[in-house]
């Protein structure tokens, strides 16, 4: 009897560690419309922005910071080469950052040539990235 009672109390319970637990994803992946907005993912989770990019032309995307390093960090960054042929024609800068724990951490990046002289600014991405 008390053994049916305890199995039929942790049931419920257990649903509901269950169910918060895949409510928050392991993987969010964004892209530059997705500036200013927040992104919730797990701790030990991670989210990728994929961010348009022409190195040809000497672009690319610079973080500029990460509000929180405790909580969010920064383990990739992978250039993805045009598909088209054309001369001049822009990629992707891919950049992954992994949840190290529960927090909030805001990433700031801007789109420039980063040498001396050249343009700054083109273009920014910050997002914000709630850890559960």
């Amino acid at each position: 009897m008390k053994l049916k009672w305890l199995i039929s109390g942790a049931a419920p319970a257990l649903l509901v560690l269950v169910t918060a637990c895949a409510s928050t994803p392991r993987q969010v992946l964004v892209n530059e419309s997705f500036s200013g907005k927040q992104a919730t993912i797990a701790a030990g989770g991670s989210t990728t922005a994929t961010l348009d990019s022409n190195a040809t032309a000497g672009y690319s995307w610079q973080l500029m910071g990460i509000s929180d390093n405790t909580v969010l960090e920064k383990t990739n960054n992978v250039y993805e080469a045009p598909t088209s042929a054309l001369i001049g024609a822009g990629g992707k800068e891919v950049r992954t950052f992994i949840a190290l724990k529960a927090g909030k951490a805001t990433l700031t990046m801007e789109y420039d040539q980063p040498w001396t002289g050249g343009q700054k600014d083109a273009k920014s991405f910050d997002m914000t990235v709630d850890i559960k």
